[in-house]
This record gives C-alpha cells, structure tokens and sequence, in this order.
C-alpha cells in the first residue's frame, strides 16, 4: 500500500488532512493501477499478441511497466512532439527485455490515438484505454480500499480526487458509496479542462472546444460514457482551480513532504484546501490524492512565480520628482518587496509596478498599505488577481523612454532581509533614477537595473566617482544593443 499520511495542512486548515501518496508508485502515479489491473485481466492468447496504447504522460508509463512484469509486448503510440524525458522513461520502464515498443506518430495526441486504433484493428493488439474501461477504473478504484482500510478506527469526512477523463474518480466514488456511503467524494479538475464538470451540469458527455495544458495529466477534451455514468450516480461533487491555486498546492506539497507534485497530482489538495476556505469548514477529516510527480522541470519556473499567494501586486502613480521613488518605497517598509519595476514616463508623473508580500501577522495590511499610498496623493490599483498583468505585463512594464543623459547599470548585492532598502539608501539624492527593475528571485544576491540621469551639470567624472563610492559591484550596459533597442 503506498502511504496515508498526516501532513501540514492540518494546522493551516483546522481540519486532519491526510495525503494518500500516489506519487511514491514505481511510475510516480497512480496509473500503474488501472493499467496492470487490465493487462491481468485479458485472456492468455490476448496477452501473448500484446497491446497498444497511447499516450504522452503517466498512462504510458504504467502499460510499459506492466508489459515488464506481464511479459507482454506492448505498442505505446506518442505524438512526435511527445518530450525526450516521456519518451526514455516509457523505455525504462520496459526494461531490457524489448517488451516495449515506442512509435513516434502524428503531429498530435488524435494522429497517435488514430495509430494505435489501426493497430488494434490491423494486429489485434488490445488496447489499454486510459480511462473509459471497467477494469481500469475498477484498477484505479483499489485507492479506496486501501483508504478506508486505513480508516477503519478513523472517521472520514470526505475524499478529493483529480479528474481528467474520470477513471480514478468514477472507481473511488463507485467502492467508497457501496462500502461507506458517509463518506463524501468530490473531484476536483483544472478551470480550464473541466469536462466533468460541465458534462454532468449538461446531463450528458460533452466534449470540450480546448482544454488548458498546464495541468497537461488531467487535460482530456472528453471524458468517457462509463466514467460519467459512475460520476453522475456516486460523486457529491465538483471542484475547479485554477493555475494559482494548483501552484500553491504544489509549494504546500513541498513544504510538507519534500516532494514536487506534477500539477495534475497537486489538483486534490488544491480543491481540498478551496473547499475548506469557502465552506468555512473546521475539525474534519478529509483525504487527498497525491496523484502524480512527474514534473516537467521547465514548469518549476511557473510554479515558483505564482505559487505564492501572499504576494500582492499594485500599480503605483508618483510624482517625476527627486526622491519620491523612495518615499514610496518607505511606505512598504518593512514588508517583503518582491518585484519593482518603473521607467520615466513624463516629466510630471510616473507609474510603478511593485508587488510584495503583506505583514502576516497584521489584519488588513495589504489595505493599510493602500491607504499610506492614497494619504501620500499617490494613486494605486491592486492587480494582485489581474491575470494580463501577471502573466504579460509584469515582464513588459517600462518600454523605450525619452530620458535624457541616461546611463544604464547593473547592480549585484547580497540578498537578505532589508537588502534593497538599504541598496536605495545608498543612491545618493542627486542623481534621478529613470528606471528601476528588481525581482527577488530567491537567489543568494540580488540583482537590480538602474537607469541613472547623469545631470547637465556634473561631469561623466562625478557620476564615476558616485558609483565607485557606493559601495556594490555593477557593470554599466549603456552601450549594450538590447538596451538600445528596446529601452532607448
């Protein structure tokens, strides 16, 4: 049995949370289940021809495995832009043995689907569908079992469940109601693949127009007839997340088990902890399903930048003046500031993009900021859940600009608490800053652009002897063509 744990949320939601821990099966997913559990079930002369299935993620992995331990070849076919990490794992999987054959077909996941429904016609090789068959879904549904084995002297209130075509779901939901019909199951899918969700609002099965690919384990277009007939009958609910909160279920994940779910294994504790938020519930037992840790390593850059949800984010209007830049920086003082970004605009007035994160121990402090802001006659607008600035124009912010004399730098300085406001202590008031960028990475130094105005007055000499007093290694980029080309 792959382990029931009690994690951390139980002391950041007031409930007893319990992680079933799926991501520890050899595949790092639950998938090995339903797949194995078909495998097993087909008739010897059906094994001994092999079977077929397709599939670029999890899935996969799990036919390839039990096809080793079976005995049986198996045909995975994947589209052709299926990543070299799917690809070599599904080999691994296999073995030495050459049980395993992966084809590389079709610009696409229907061309590969259209190929292995050849070979299943043409071979007859059995297909092992992902989600839309009995045994599978009976294969998936052996979590609950292991749950409520678990839980025997332990009373469950509810299990979370991802969906993506609905198999581990239809076969929890299934056992759970015929075993204990207490207990509450919901499932939980990504806001912008949710096929469960609307086919069961409908009545009936309905096929998406697209699907969002970030939870790329739990995308499926359309879900299948026996696993929305089984939803439909045993589930008590539906739950939907969006990319933050799958982030931030991912970062809970880490900081609780030092594992890195995949953002399809993080759905369920991403709904469980929605849930509890918006019911307000407290003093209930409720089970997660970790269900997938097959990352792709490029996604952790997305993870870390929106899995934070204490990170507030506000456009600010100042006065073009001297000074003022650190005016406003001393009203979020000593709050962690995350993110600045400014560039002259006007000679009147500047726009400033910051975000940071509110003391969390102060009520309403994001407020409270806000409102030093407006006492300030400094105009604010919170874009904490604005999804274009996040996104696009936190990276675009700024631009070219007609600032005379400007001179452009690149500064390095230790990261630690306090760090940039000393950094701005240290520019001497003389000199008007012109553009500003600073992002807290969470690397050892920190790294701040400035664009300086060197005045009419004052020699190149003087700015020289400015920058070698300040005390931090920089390296000037004046002459650097990308600043040219699309900052000046």
């Amino acid at each position: 049995m792959y382990y029931l744990s009690t994690c951390i949320y139980t002391c950041l939601l007031d409930n007893t949370v319990l992680l079933k821990r799926e991501d520890t099966q050899p595949v790092f997913s639950f998938k090995i289940r339903g797949a194995y559990n078909k495998m097993a079930s087909l008739p010897p002369k059906s094994l001994e021809r092999g079977v077929v299935a397709c599939s670029a993620g999890n899935h996969a992995q799990g036919v390839a495995l039990s096809a080793r331990k079976l005995d049986c070849r198996a045909v995975i076919c994947m589209p052709l832009a299926t990543p070299s990490i799917k690809v070599n794992a599904v080999r691994s999987h296999g073995g030495n043995g050459g049980n395993v054959e992966v084809r590389l077909v079709g610009d696409n996941y229907d061309e590969a689907a259209h190929e292995a429904k050849r070979l299943e016609r043409e071979e007859g090789l059995a297909m092992i569908h992902p989600f839309d068959d009995e045994l599978v879904i009976a294969g998936q549904g052996t979590i609950a079992i292991e749950i409520l084995k678990k839980c025997v002297s332990q009373p469950v209130d509810a299990i979370f469940v991802c969906c993506g075509g609905g198999g581990m779901l239809a076969g929890i939901a299934a056992y759970v109601k015929h075993v204990r019909p207490s207990v509450r199951v919901y499932g939980v899918e990504a806001a912008d693949a949710a096929g469960m969700t609307a086919s069961l609002v409908a009545g009936k099965v309905v096929t998406l127009p697209s699907v969002g690919l970030f939870a790329d384990g739990a995308a499926v277009k359309t879900i299948g007839t026996e696993t929305f007939r089984l939803c439909r009958k045993y589930v008590d609910g539906m739950v939907t997340v969006d990319t933050d909160q799958i982030c931030n279920a991912i970062k809970l994940a880490y900081n609780d088990a030092r594992v890195i779910l995949e953002p399809a294994g993080a759905l369920a504790v991403a709904g469980l902890k929605k849930y509890v938020e918006e019911n307000n519930v407290s003093g209930s037992t409720f089970v997660a399903i970790t269900s997938g840790a097959n990352m792709d390593f490029n996604r952790l850059r997305v993870v870390s930048e929106r899995a934070d949800d204490s990170e507030r984010t506000l456009m600010v209007t100042i006065p073009e003046t001297p000074g003022t830049f650190r005016v406003m920086y001393a009203k979020i003082w000593p709050r962690n500031v995350t993110e600045f970004t400014y560039r002259f605009n006007t000679e009147r007035e500047a726009t400033v993009l910051v975000s940071f994160q509110p003391l969390p121990h102060v009520e309403n402090d994001f407020a409270r900021v806000m409102e030093d802001f407006r006492a300030e006659n400094f105009p604010c607008t919170d874009l904490s859940n604005n999804e274009l600035a996040k996104t696009h124009i936190r990276h675009l912010a700024g631009g070219r600009s007609n600032a005379p004399h400007e001179r452009l730098f690149r500064f390095h300085f230790p990261e630690s608490p306090g760090a940039l406001q000393r950094f701005l202590d240290a520019l001497d008031m003389k000199w008007n800053i012109s553009l500003f960028h600073y992002r807290n990475y969470g690397d050892d130094f920190g790294r701040v652009l400035v664009g300086i105005q060197q005045n009419k007055g004052l020699e190149c000499e003087g700015m020289n002897i400015f920058l070698k007093e300040l005390g931090y290694k920089y390296i000037e980029e004046t002459d650097n063509p990308a600043y040219s080309k699309f900052l000046r």
